[in-house]
């Protein structure tokens, strides 16, 4: 047999021994899809079609339409748009802000590490530095009413919904950095340049290019933060340990009680209302980004 013989007949052997390896290589991700979504998602699902006979029934998902849950669904809604919105916008004008700072400098460094750590930093932790900080007996706090300020004068903010604000754009801003940087470090140099050469204005290049290539990137951004503040639980528990503000603390009181709102099995329907808006939420974001991947290629 001839070497070109050999080598042809060796070609598919190693193609299915190199697609058996990423079969095999794709398995750990596969198996932690499969555990930590996939598995919840059709646990949410089905134990919300039970009742408390394990027969099934449609009567959890009225719950729905309950005005509780409706008021708890649209705080988890406004909290989230008002998060992502902030933190989306004062995270675009630190890229900008980077923009000019080339990636191997310190400040550039050092400003992309602490976004990477403080896009994780939430739960207990988060809440615990907020209770610190700006607590009833805070040293912010303490400092204000030596002065004549009294922030509690309404009442004991930091423990409602209103006082998850604070929190979430903590997190959100450093996200927002981290997912728009690469959007914004891919405009061209050779853009401005065009744009310079046939006489516009810094103002032009902004307005008829810099905006509109950055927009479905930009928005993108904005639907993951969205999802990312919508979906957060443990800061939200930490701090307000009673009452159901947001959905997924309605869940935790639905998972710690016997009857909620009169229903068995109200847990599952709730998350799955979660899911629902979770997935129109992904999907916009893939549709953008696959928009604003157009550009890039």
């Amino acid at each position: 047999m001839s070497a070109t013989a050999a080598s042809t007949g060796t070609r598919p052997r190693f193609r299915r021994v190199r697609g058996w390896a990423g079969t095999l290589g794709l398995a750990p991700f596969t198996a932690y899809v499969g555990l930590f979504l996939a598995l919840p998602t059709v646990l949410a699902i089905t134990t919300g079609l039970l009742d408390v006979n394990g027969h099934l029934t449609w009567h959890n998902f009225s719950a729905l339409a309950d005005p509780v849950v409706l008021r708890t669904f649209w705080a988890s809604i406004w909290l989230s748009l008002l998060t992502a919105a902030i933190g989306a916008l004062v995270g675009a004008l630190v890229c900008y802000a980077l923009l000019g700072i080339a990636s191997t400098r310190p400040v550039r460094v050092v400003v992309d590490a602490a976004a990477s750590v403080l896009a994780q930093f939430g739960g207990v932790m988060l809440a615990f530095v907020f209770i610190a900080t700006m607590g009833r007996n805070s040293i912010i706090n303490q400092w204000l009413t030596g002065l004549g300020i009294n922030i509690y004068a309404s009442g004991m903010w930091l423990y409602d919904l209103p006082g998850l604000i604070l929190p979430y754009i903590y997190f959100q801003i450093p996200l927002m950095v981290i997912t728009f940087m690469p959007a914004m470090a891919g405009l061209k140099p050779q853009w401005a340049e065009a744009n310079a050469v046939l006489g516009g204005s810094r103002w032009t290049f902004w307005r008829r290019i810099g905006l509109p290539v950055l927009a479905p990137s930009f928005f993108a951004s904005y639907l993951l933060l969205f999802a990312n503040s919508f979906s957060a639980f443990a800061t939200a528990a930490a701090l307000a340990s009673q009452g159901s503000q947001i959905v997924p603390l309605q869940i935790r009181a639905a998972l710690t009680s016997e009857t909620v709102l009169g229903r068995s099995n109200l847990a599952g329907a709730l998350a799955a209302g979660m899911i629902v808006v979770m997935v129109l939420v992904m999907t916009g974001y893939a549709a953008v980004q696959r928009r604003a991947g157009r550009w890039r290629s």
